[in-house]
């Protein structure tokens, strides 16, 4: 007996979640960094900072599938001690690309103070994991020992200069998703939700939902 298969619907945040680093809107600066590192990646610990919404977990998540890296996410507030020996365990074999381990710990700054410890103690030259890379994202810094600062490379995810194409992005995906309908107004929207992709890709997934 077969299982039928069902094309669900997706949610438009994850149906139009960039995958190549390029594709992101705005963040030239992040794409300019991320993209060189991916053509000549090492073993290195990266904290991605800046507000909700701007693309610093999906950024990680691009840069894992542009290296074809084996990811492990620790999600947001699910960072605690156990969590962290567990990954840091599976980091020691090799990868099941063969090439890296991608380590990406959402909310760092909400991780546990001894989860925070255990990454100090790995992220030292004399005990980092091999082929394995850091991915850390925050909203601001202030959670976070500065030894561990120090330890990370940061790139500032800023909402400045992302309406534009931010803009763009959801005039693009009214005219795929609508059928004639006249559209809302994709600048307002955008300034509405603080230039926050996420916030504004969903509320014009409310306003598909009402033609």
């Amino acid at each position: 007996m077969t299982t039928p298969s069902f094309a669900f619907p997706q949610p438009l945040a994850e149906k139009y979640r960039p995958r190549p680093i390029g594709e992101f809107a705005g963040l030239e600066k992040p794409k300019r960094i991320l993209g060189k590192f991916a053509a000549n990646p090492y073993p290195s610990a990266w904290l991605f900072v800046g507000p909700p919404g701007v693309g610093k977990t999906t950024m990680a998540l691009a840069l894992a599938e542009t290296l074809d890296a084996e990811l492990h996410h620790i999600p947001s507030q699910q960072c605690n001690l156990s969590a962290v020996e567990d990954v840091i365990r599976q980091c020691w074999y090799v990868p099941l690309s063969g090439g890296f381990h991608l380590v990406l710990t959402d909310e760092a700054d909400k991780m546990s103070p001894a989860a925070q410890l255990h990454f100090l103690s790995k992220l030292d030259a004399t005990a980092f994991p091999p082929q394995t890379i850091f991915v850390f994202t925050c909203n601001a810094t202030d959670g976070l020992e500065p030894r561990f600062l120090s330890r990370t490379r940061q790139i500032e995810f800023s909402s400045y200069g992302i309406a534009g194409e931010a803009a763009r992005l959801l005039e693009s995906i009214w005219q795929r998703e609508a059928t004639g309908a006249a559209p809302p107004n994709f600048a307002r929207i955008v300034k509405d939700s603080a230039n926050n992709v996420r916030d504004a890709l969903m509320f014009l997934e409310t306003e598909l939902l009402a033609i």
